[in-house]
């Protein structure tokens, strides 16, 4: 049985600001989920998680995991522009890519990422746009079939990535001679596996194949990258992975081969996006129609559009209709959306409860390449996506709103007993363009003088509304940094604004309020 993090109430008193169909994140089980992993693997003392970017590229929710010690595993210019954005840089960042744009790659370099290439002509087109770094990633592929326990998993022999094994030993070779001196050893072999089983057999595979480089090449192995692969169970009946049993697996790899080899100081990476996010997120749709012909259809408001992973593999996504979880799931339907496609179908021959005009339904476990995957056909509009911020610092946000002359700020900040020990819940936006600014936020921190903790910072999205000709948006290539034509009036601007806002702590608050709290009231 799935049950979902947003309750009947919760989602209605959300919808009466925003309508559905929204994405909706649990950022408790983010954090949770992140700090399992690395508990599961602090034998390594290297260990680092890089996040799949591609699998949910929500700025806040790449702050999130930042906080909890996460870099990023980025594969296009627009994903290293984000987390650039979002405060990632050097060695946060894992670039690993293919077909790889020049803009790409020089994005990478000028960001000190981990570079990981994808191909052996790679090597020379690396290095003949911008010179190949110190520390060098390659990935490799085994070919064949992938099996664990006589069991195919996947077919890397049928996929596009990689080095073959003989092209890998000369690649490190040649990337010697160009002035590479530390390595990392990469692979994803598999998609999407609930097996305890998948890492531990991966593991051994790139440690002994780390272990024959260092030995033929004389290489320096820094790292070993396990990549993504690990998943979930989307089926409500299916046992879903133990990430403490795979971590002992690999554990007991790297004891039994890397460690005899002098190689016990090599740090384990993973990439791992639908593991981190899938179980975290919900579609929230609306019931808007019923159709009664050879079968019983449930018509939504949301489409393929928001969701393409039933209508693209057939993938199951577990619904739950909210005010109904102890119902008897008697009726067979089809829920579909209104796409001019005969495949936008969220489910086929579904047993459910009894579904209404009006109801609301959760389609679990989209988190991960649910939003992200999203398109516009038929003219659809992307769907909202929200983040679940926490308690503490959702339900005290307040609004505030000011205008002096041809400016003016609005937006929510945090009550003073939500202010958090790092600024990453500072989000400033110029015209609409998200920003870093440093008079911004030094104005909205010195009104929040005298009423916070030492080295506690205040929270908030701020919009900037202001005539173009007044601030210069190209002192930075990603255009993140602004230089205002006037920036006493915008420190100004903004500290009155917070300052009356403060003044005020009824204004905007409990913009989602908690069952708890108004039982507490």
């Amino acid at each position: 049985m799935k049950t979902p993090f947003i309750t009947k109430e919760k989602a209605e008193e959300i919808i009466k600001q925003y309508p559905t169909p929204f994405h909706i994140y649990d950022e408790k089980g983010i954090r949770q989920r992140a700090r399992d992993l690395y508990k599961a693997f602090s034998w390594n003392k290297g260990f680092k998680e890089y996040f799949a970017v591609k699998a949910t590229p929500n700025p806040f929710i790449l702050k999130i995991l930042k906080e909890e010690g996460c870099g990023v595993d980025c594969s296009s210019l627009t994903e290293l522009m984000m987390s650039d954005c979002c405060g990632f840089s050097g060695s946060d960042i894992m670039f690993s890519s293919n077909v790889t744009p020049k803009a790409d790659f020089l994005k990478a370099r000028e960001l000190g990422a981990y570079i990981n290439l994808d191909d052996f002509t790679h090597i020379d087109y690396l290095d003949d746009l911008c010179g190949i770094p110190e520390t060098i990633c390659c990935r490799f592929n085994p070919g064949g079939h992938f099996e664990i326990e006589t069991q195919i998993m996947d077919n890397p022999g049928e996929a596009k990535y990689g080095f073959t094994r003989e092209q890998l030993f000369e690649g490190f070779k040649v990337l010697q001679q160009k002035g590479a001196k530390h390595f990392g050893l990469h692979a994803f072999l598999a998609s999407n596996t609930v097996s305890n089983a998948y890492y531990p057999k991966l593991a051994r595979i790139l440690f002994e194949l780390a272990v024959e480089l260092h030995e033929k090449t004389g290489a320096d192995i820094k790292f070993v990258n396990l990549s993504g692969g690990v998943g979930i169970a989307y089926e409500p009946d299916k046992p879903q992975n133990d990430i403490f049993a795979i971590g002992e697996g690999v554990r007991k790899a790297f004891e039994d081969i890397m460690v005899p080899a002098g190689l016990g100081d090599v740090a384990i990476f993973t990439e791992l996006g639908r593991y981190m996010l899938a179980p975290f997120g919900h579609l929230v749709a609306t019931c808007t129609h019923h159709k009664h012909t050879y079968k019983e259809y449930v018509g939504l408001d949301a489409c393929a559009c928001n969701l393409m992973r039933p209508a693209m593999y057939g993938s199951y996504h577990h619904i739950t209709v909210l005010g109904k979880e102890n119902a008897p799931c008697d009726h067979k339907y089809d829920v579909t959306g209104g796409l001019c496609e005969n495949n936008d179908k969220f489910a086929i021959d579904r047993k459910l409860p009894k579904i209404d005009m009006g109801d609301l339904l959760v389609l679990h476990d989209t988190g991960a390449h649910g939003f992200s995957m999203g398109y516009n056909y038929n003219g659809k509009l992307r769907s909202a996506a929200y983040a679940v911020l926490g308690r503490e610092f959702s339900r005290d946000l307040m609004e505030l709103d000011n205008q002096e002359g041809v400016y003016r700020v609005w937006g929510l900040i945090t009550q003073p007993r939500s202010c958090r020990a790092s600024r990453s819940m500072q989000y400033f936006y110029i015209n609409g363009r998200y920003v870093r600014n440093r008079t911004m936020m030094a104005a909205m921190e010195t009104a929040f003088k005298g009423t916070t903790m030492q080295g506690k910072f205040p929270g908030g999205i701020l919009l900037l509304e202001m005539p173009a000709d007044l601030v210069d948006v190209n002192v930075h290539p990603a255009k993140t940094e602004v230089r205002f034509a006037r920036e006493n009036d915008i420190f100004d601007l903004v500290y009155h604004a917070v300052k009356l806002a403060l003044a005020q702590p009824g204004t905007g608050e409990r913009r989602f309020a908690f069952e708890e709290d108004k039982k507490e009231n």
